[in-house]
């Protein structure tokens, strides 16, 4: 039987290749199961363990799946754009273009309309990427949402939409 975990340990993988476990027996969680975004919260770290776990083999994370996505949907995109497509910093976006950068995935184009400012373009190799990962990704999101009809898939996309607004 394996040892119990402390409550510090319940936020991150186990080490021992367990996963986060969003309701552990005998653990009073009080006001926290009538919240929804304790809800959201724990779906998501579960969401995301599967994400991770099935985009290893590429080294793709969330944000470097959604760049490689707005990038090659959007021609000539500049950086202070896909931060503000993404939500992130400025700063941020510059860490998550390099990593691409550095995998060959991205490159930094002269932008035909402003000569301080570049254009981000998929490579050759992030093409390629990209059609790959996103077949890991819905066969992922198929995954985790196997339990749920279409009908309630549409709901709670709905749903989170409304929240996010």
């Amino acid at each position: 039987m394996a040892p119990a975990r402390k409550p510090r340990d319940m936020l991150a993988p186990d080490p021992d290749g367990g996963h986060f476990e969003p309701h552990v027996p005998d653990v009073d969680y009080g006001v926290l199961d009538s919240l929804i975004g304790y809800a959201i919260r724990r779906a998501q770290i579960r969401v995301y363990e599967d994400f991770v776990s099935s985009l290893a083999a590429w080294h793709i994370t969330p944000p470097r799946f959604s760049a490689l996505q707005i990038i090659g949907r959007n021609a000539a995109l500049k950086l202070t754009d896909l931060a503000q497509i993404l939500g992130i910093a400025r700063s941020g976006a510059v860490l998550l273009v390099d990593a691409l950068e550095s995998m060959g995935l991205v490159e930094r184009l002269p932008s035909a309309t402003d000569r301080r400012a570049y254009g981000l373009a998929l490579t050759d190799a992030g093409r390629r990427t990209l059609e790959d990962v996103t077949a890991a990704v819905c066969a992922h999101d198929a995954r985790i949402a196997g339990d749920l009809s279409e009908e309630e898939r549409e709901v709670l996309r709905g749903l989170l939409e409304r929240l996010g607004r």
